[in-house]
């Protein structure tokens, strides 16, 4: 048999990350991933498993956001029972990651049976925090630059791609042929994380193209940042700012950290509003392998990376409500990312009426979002069954983007040979999704 490749999500579409690499001796697969977005496409994680979980011989896993881990649960449910091999990072960050979407999971589904707002009776959640313990057992850490073998005859590698934590790009070889899967593609020369390894040789390049068509702002995010923080301060207010829990939080406060240290913005008390932030950037701290010169001196110098001088953790429901009667000048970051829910949502219902507060978005704002909208300057915006009035002043970034932008990524490609076959992932939409033989 020849090598064979089947897209099974992340065609056609951004999420849903799932690669099938079979071959006449494993069926190995790439990334599993759930559907995120508009109602039709989370559906999609309700259909029957595309293929037979049991028939799998192992997980490959690229990083833990979970559009490209967050089915795991649902195969080890269905009867995975196979290693999910990832690097440490990527490990780690799973720990956090599944149990808390397993939580949202089960949430959900409570709250639609008491609320009767549910056409099933009863409803149920894709899957539970017991079947992210089930997924997470089979969890196997595997360092960046060292051989395994999820597969007879298959081996396989990970270099670090400096897009998050843990982060991979992905090398397979089976059958005298190798394929290359970018995964989710880091920056160059941006603070906290390395840039990416270079990658010289595929036959097969599967290569991520979020940014394919499009450049990120020159500067770091700085300038707008420095503004924001400046404005809370003359203000007395608050400056809240949206930001996702993972890769984009710990930047943020590093870059808070550095501006405090250069004298460019005035000492500010910053609060943490999220557990899940707060559980990720002590594991962010626990890999300074993965870290660039820069941060590796901060804290080869006595210092704290990820730590503004006035840090205030909220780790609990009580700590965040307190947050209700903090006087500015202050700053609480907090998710989501996109102001679609979390505890970023009760602070922006109370504090987007006063004129004081600055509301900075460090992040891309999906259309049908709150934060979109505020982006694009709404009056008013729903909260919680509310029309709240906007008379905040709203600020934004686009600087601080995790994945590489057109320019980046062809300065990755370059360092190949050229490759037999290549793929975009993301955009390029596959009416027929089986590709046979590619390898």
């Amino acid at each position: 048999m020849t090598p064979a490749l089947t897209f099974l999500g992340a065609a056609g579409t951004v999420t849903g990350a799932k690669f099938l690499l079979e071959t006449a001796r494993a069926r190995v697969l790439l990334e599993c991933g759930m559907f995120q977005g508009p109602r039709a496409l989370r559906e999609r994680n309700w259909a029957p498993p595309p293929l037979d979980p049991a028939c799998l011989d192992a997980v490959v896993l690229s990083h833990a956001h979970i559009d490209h881990s967050g089915y795991l649960p649902r195969l080890a449910r269905e009867g995975f029972r196979g290693p999910i091999f990832c690097s440490p990072g990527t490990a780690d960050l799973l720990h956090i990651m599944l149990p808390d979407a397993a939580r949202l999971q089960e949430e959900e589904a409570e709250y639609r049976n008491r609320a009767g707002a549910t056409r099933y009776r009863p409803a149920l959640p894709l899957f539970t925090e017991a079947d992210a313990g089930r997924a997470l057992a089979l969890v196997r850490p595997t360092p960046f630059e060292q051989g395994f073998e999820p597969g007879e005859g298959v081996a396989a590698r990970f270099h670090l791609s400096g897009h998050i934590l843990g982060a991979s790009i992905v090398a397979v070889e089976t059958d005298g042929r190798r394929l290359v899967y970018s995964g989710d593609l880091g920056r160059y020369d941006v603070p906290v994380m390395r840039d990416p390894a270079p990658v010289a040789a595929a036959d097969t390049l599967l290569v991520e193209s979020t940014y394919g068509n499009r450049r990120h702002p020159a500067d770091d995010g700085t300038p707008v940042i420095a503004r924001a923080v400046q404005r809370a301060v003359e203000q007395r207010g608050l400056l809240l700012i949206p930001a996702f829990a993972i890769g984009r939080t710990q930047d943020l406060l590093f870059l808070l950290r550095a501006l405090e240290e250069a004298g460019r913005i005035p000492p500010i008390a910053v609060y943490l509003d999220s557990p899940m932030a707060i559980e990720a950037t002590l594991v962010y701290g626990q890999h300074p392998e993965e870290h660039d010169a820069q941060t590796r001196q901060v804290a080869a110098a006595g210092g704290r990376p990820f730590a503004p001088g006035c840090l205030r953790l909220s780790r609990t429901a009580a700590d965040s409500k307190r947050l209700n009667d903090l006087e500015g000048p202050a700053l609480i970051v907090a998710g989501s990312g996109m102001a679609t829910g979390g505890r970023i949502l009760h602070h922006l219902r109370r504090r987007l009426p006063e004129a004081r507060t600055t509301v900075l978005f460090v992040g891309y704002q999906a259309a049908g979002t709150r934060g979109r909208a505020l982006r694009e300057g709404a009056a008013r915006v729903r909260i919680f069954g509310e029309d709240v009035p906007v008379r905040a002043t709203i600020l934004a970034t686009d600087a601080l983007s995790a994945h590489a932008d057109q320019a980046e990524t062809l300065r990755w490609l370059a360092g190949f040979q050229r490759p037999r076959h290549l793929f975009l992932i993301v955009f390029q939409r596959l009416d027929d999704r089986r590709l046979d033989p590619l390898l």
